[in-house]
């Protein structure tokens, strides 16, 4: 009888110590063959000769590493990239920060304006290109009648990557200011009447309270964020397709380029090994600030 017991006992100690791994395995069964699988054979195919059906023929090393960094196209496509992750982030974390700042305290008609700034989340990044394509035509768009300007947004090379920018600040805005709203109306109403009753100011609140307070939300907007923004392809191809003069060309649209259409698989392999350390490397930057800057509640 005891023998049983220790038997049945022994069964459901061997059930509950498998049955985790049961319910990890759907999803690292598509990890690996969607996630894992992929990097891995973009890591060989970097350091490989490999033709036009994908076989590797060879292993080079270096060599197209070597190639691509003497590319001037491959330079001129990596500013790019770098520009417009950084004017992205920037400009997206000081804009939807200062707009949740105005609507945190709820205010009569707040829900009006509120749902204003959230609306571009109804619009997919296509659909948002073409009405950016038409709204800043250098001829037709409206954007430069009623302004009275005569900007080639998107066929002046010194202009070109800002359109794209504008483009991708639009439909990036809204869900960082839904973020940025839900931290800082988290914020303990007991600090916040403190400081009203010690006087405190506009600057005291947003600078000793509100920015300290919503600091995680701040980080994990400007890695995802950074994120976005260097794998950046959907505009390009849509409005610009990389000109004028590859000067809106991103990373990833080259390696869609490259990879997909001149069935160049090792230097699109060897781009796709640059971003991912670029991109890596940015938020591990990000990251480094956190114990000084991030204060967790």
């Amino acid at each position: 009888m005891m023998s049983n017991l220790s038997a049945v006992s022994g069964g459901k100690l061997i059930k509950n110590k498998i049955k985790p791994y049961l319910f990890l395995f759907p999803i690292l069964f598509f990890a690996f063959g969607f996630v894992y699988f992929p990097f891995a054979r973009t890591f060989f195919y970097a350091f490989s000769r490999v033709n036009f059906r994908g076989e590797i023929t060879g292993f080079v090393g270096l060599r197209n590493f070597r190639r691509l960094f003497g590319d001037p196209v491959f330079i001129t496509v990596l500013k790019n990239t770098l520009t417009l992750t950084i004017v992205f982030v920037v400009l997206n974390l000081l804009f939807s920060f200062s707009l949740a700042v105005l609507a945190a305290r709820k205010r009569r008609f707040g829900m009006l304006y509120e749902t204003m700034f959230m609306l571009p989340m109804a619009v997919s990044m296509p659909a948002a290109s073409q009405i950016f394509k038409l709204l800043l035509e250098p001829t037709l768009g409206i954007f430069n009648y009623k302004l009275g300007l005569n900007i080639g947004w998107f066929t002046d090379p010194h202009t070109a990557i800002f359109g794209i920018v504008m483009v991708c600040l639009w439909i990036g805005m809204p869900f960082d200011f839904l973020l940025f709203l839900s931290a800082l109306r988290n914020i303990p109403s007991s600090l916040m009447d403190a400081a009203d009753i010690d006087g405190a100011g506009f600057r005291h609140y947003l600078f000793r309270i509100q920015i300290p307070l919503a600091a995680p939300t701040i980080l994990f907007v400007i890695c995802t964020n950074t994120v976005l923004a260097m794998m950046t392809s959907t505009p390009v191809m849509i409005i610009t397709g990389g000109q004028p003069g590859y000067s809106t060309a991103t990373l990833i649209y080259m390696m869609y380029t490259w990879g997909y259409q001149s069935s160049n698989y090792s230097l699109a392999s060897c781009i796709s090994i640059v971003t991912f350390a670029l991109t890596f490397g940015m938020v591990l930057l990000a990251f480094s600030f956190e114990h000084k800057k991030v204060h967790y509640q």
